[in-house]
């Protein structure tokens, strides 16, 4: 981690308990921070909280407050997002492939029990693992279309959208090839280069798609290419080499 993060990772730290109080059970950073490649004014702090309990609307409103609490204080981030989930769910045989493989080797631990002691040792060439991480894309494309349709027609309100939807669809491609590359990365670049080289035909997209999820842009034209073309090619495909995801409560 880059000196210039350290304050608001500490902040961060200091402050979640705070938030959620005795229904904190452990926090965790991932992405561009932990990891040492996030730029100052640029790069956003992602968090994962996991409770004692089930994420209620209060929790979220909670994690909202603190992420642009945190956005305004510290200049050196532009925006916090925080996932929330119980800790039962984390360590849940559903989530077993999908959320406790992203906190066992994905997340860097910020503070209380560290959940991967509980967890597998994941092997990337694991086909359950390729399946259950990002095999449901086809069941998120209505959703974001609506999310499309229903936003501000202003740069400002489709920004977000093109960073959220780019980030998922470059790591949903890369997971597409992660069992024949046998390993595991969390930066956007490098999986876009390695899905790259087993599909080249779409590798330009996939590049295009990384730079968007670092630096996103207002494009309209952006958004309909996810869920007009990459996104569903995507899915035929993900369904076609690994199958489609089991579906959980409530899907």
């Amino acid at each position: 981690m880059q000196d210039a993060f350290r304050p608001v990772v500490s902040a961060a730290r200091a402050r979640l308990p705070r938030a959620f109080g005795t229904g904190l059970h452990s926090a965790y950073l991932y992405g561009s921070v932990p990891r040492g490649t996030a730029r100052v004014g640029r790069s956003d702090l992602d968090l994962l909280v996991a409770l004692r309990h089930d994420p209620t609307e209060a929790d979220h409103r909670t994690a909202h407050a603190l992420g642009a609490e945190l956005d305004a204080e510290f200049a050196e981030i532009d925006g916090t997002g925080t996932l929330l989930f119980s800790r039962d769910r984390l360590l849940s045989e559903g989530e077993r492939y999908d959320l406790g493989w992203f906190v066992a080797c994905l997340c860097t631990p910020l503070l209380g029990e560290d959940l991967a002691a509980r967890l597998p040792r994941y092997r990337p060439d694991d086909p359950p693992l390729a399946r259950e991480t990002n095999g449901d894309l086809a069941r998120h494309l209505p959703r974001w279309r609506e999310r499309i349709a229903a936003a501000d027609d202003t740069e400002e309100a489709r920004r977000p959208l093109v960073r959220f939807m780019s980030r998922h669809l470059v790591r949903t491609g890369f997971t597409l090839v992660m069992p024949r590359w046998r390993g595991w990365t969390s930066d956007l670049r490098e999986m876009a280069r390695v899905f790259g080289a087993y599909y080249p035909a779409r590798e330009a997209q996939m590049a295009s798609a990384a730079a968007y999820g670092r630096e996103p842009v207002g494009d309209p034209a952006v958004l309909r290419s996810y869920v007009d073309d990459l996104g569903p090619w995507l899915a035929m495909e993900y369904a076609r080499v690994h199958g489609v995801k089991a579906a959980r409560a409530g899907q």
